[in-house]
């Protein structure tokens, strides 16, 4: 591989995936470096010692308003093994089950039935809700550093439509509470996915284990293409002469050079990398500001079947969604073999803090409350999966330290959900920036490239009665 025209890039997670897959899409030659045995980063899996079976480190979900992984999926070959989910289940809390579906009506008027129908709302909840969804649309300008609590308050919110309908919504979607989400990020998921467009809230889940879409599929589809991936390759630093990059020097003592680097590594490992000097910059002074939130999985084995539908949501309680694996995998256990149930819990600060049995012991209780089959079921095996820094946290005022993908070094970008994306810490946001790193690549060299995917369409009536403008591609 000609080094003049190689580049590198650090870090094997979704970021990373999404450069290396534009770039090497192009002809352009790449190198891949993954610390890790496989490639994924937070998107990945690992082999359970007790089950032998391969767990991910949580249930990553995305959405029809996700439009750019949709693309990566699609452009690699990956857009089969996701399945798009007609019907949401939200459990009420007296475990009454309230189908969440779209009517036949243009958005956003398409989920007017649907929030219409929820049992654990009021009639004023409702009337409050619908107004508050306005006011929300109708927010925009810059972040004026207020939590959505606080706007929440001052909007006239019930205390049962916080609880029951906005925390629900936004602790799954941000992995934050919110009284640490800022508004514009709170305005950009219910926007995005329920209000411009009529298919941005439907949810598609992976049939498939992480480690089967990016450790096999992916890998094959990458290497076919020219790119190199090298795993188990930690990276120790970036050498810099005259204001460029020259190589990445691996913990080895080893050098990879290359002509441009692409550092695709979570926000806090990214500083550690880089000259004293650079460390230092005004355009990346931020990242030593930003900060995480975790995100719990309770994976749990049943001798027999105690869950009717491919997932749920949980409108109250410990647990907030649960993933049927086995049924979403689309196969019947042989003889023996374990059905597998996932439950996942974001904003997981409280979880970190507890014993492990204590959570799984709540899970299950709560699980029973709604499927009675779970009493009498036998739990095989279970396991308490945390990712302590799963996501970066939208907190009021953010994106003011989020970096822009181009850094202070011309031939070196840096990509991550972490950066100026537009988008909170999602699959989205983190392939978005791959793709933007990959357009700045490309300009050097002479070529125009529009990679990033434009959102969906706003309806026409969302347009006159919320005031929402045609989104302009960043």
């Amino acid at each position: 591989m000609n080094d003049s025209e190689r580049v590198v890039i650090v870090g094997g997670g979704l970021a990373g995936l999404a450069a290396a897959a534009a770039l090497g899409d192009r002809g352009v030659p790449v190198t891949l470096l993954e610390s890790r045995p496989r490639l994924g980063g937070r998107a990945s899996t690992f082999q359970d010692a007790a089950t032998g079976q391969w767990i991910d480190n949580c249930q990553h979900v995305s959405m029809g308003c996700c439009t750019n992984f949709r693309h990566f999926c699609e452009r690699t070959g990956l857009r089969e093994f996701f399945r798009t989910e007609p019907v949401l289940h939200f459990l009420a809390p007296d475990g009454r089950v309230n189908r969440f579906a779209a009517g036949p009506w243009p958005a956003p008027l398409h989920l007017a039935g649907a929030f219409a129908r929820l049992s654990y709302l009021s009639w004023n909840d409702k009337r409050k809700l619908a107004q508050g969804l306005k006011q929300l649309a109708r927010t925009t300008g810059p972040d004026t550093g207020q939590s959505f609590a606080d706007w929440l308050q001052h909007a006239g919110q019930t205390r049962a439509a916080i609880e029951r309908f906005w925390t629900v919504v936004l602790v799954s979607a941000l992995s934050e509470s919110l009284d640490r989400i800022s508004v514009s990020h709170a305005r950009k998921v219910f926007v995005d996915a329920f209000l411009a467009n009529r298919d941005g809230w439907r949810v598609e889940i992976p049939t498939v284990s992480l480690e089967e879409l990016y450790g096999g599929r992916l890998t094959k589809w990458l290497t076919d293409r020219g790119v190199e991936i090298r795993l188990l390759t930690a990276a120790e630093s970036l050498d810099v002469d005259a204001d460029r990059v020259t190589g990445v020097r691996l913990k080895t003592g080893d050098v990879v050079t290359g002509a441009d680097f692409i550092v695709a590594v979570p926000y806090h490992r990214v500083l550690p990398l880089l000259p004293e000097a650079l460390r230092e910059h005004p355009a990346l002074a931020g990242l030593s500001r930003l900060e995480s939130a975790p995100i719990s999985s309770v994976h749990l084995w049943f001798d027999r079947a105690v869950m009717p539908w491919p997932h749920a949501v949980f409108v109250q309680g410990l647990s907030q969604w649960a993933f049927n694996r086995t049924m979403l995998a689309g196969r019947t256990p042989s003889p023996g073999e374990p059905w597998y149930v996932q439950v996942v819990i974001s904003a997981s600060r409280e979880v970190t803090e507890r014993d492990s049995d204590a959570v799984r012991e709540q899970v299950l209780s709560e699980l029973v409350a709604v499927w009675p089959a779970v009493r009498s079921a036998r739990l095989v095996s279970s396991r308490l999966v945390t990712e302590h820094r799963a996501v970066f946290s939208v907190t009021p005022g953010v994106d003011a330290l989020r970096p822009a993908q181009q850094s202070p070094l011309p031939n070196l970008q840096l990509a991550g959900d972490y950066t100026q994306t537009g988008w909170p810490g999602t699959m989205e946001g983190a392939v978005r920036s791959g793709y933007l790193a990959a357009e700045n690549v490309l300009r050097r060299r002479g070529v125009s490239a529009r990679l990033l995917q434009p959102d969906l369409p706003v309806a026409r009536l969302s347009r006159r009665v919320f005031g929402l403008k045609v989104p302009r591609t960043k």
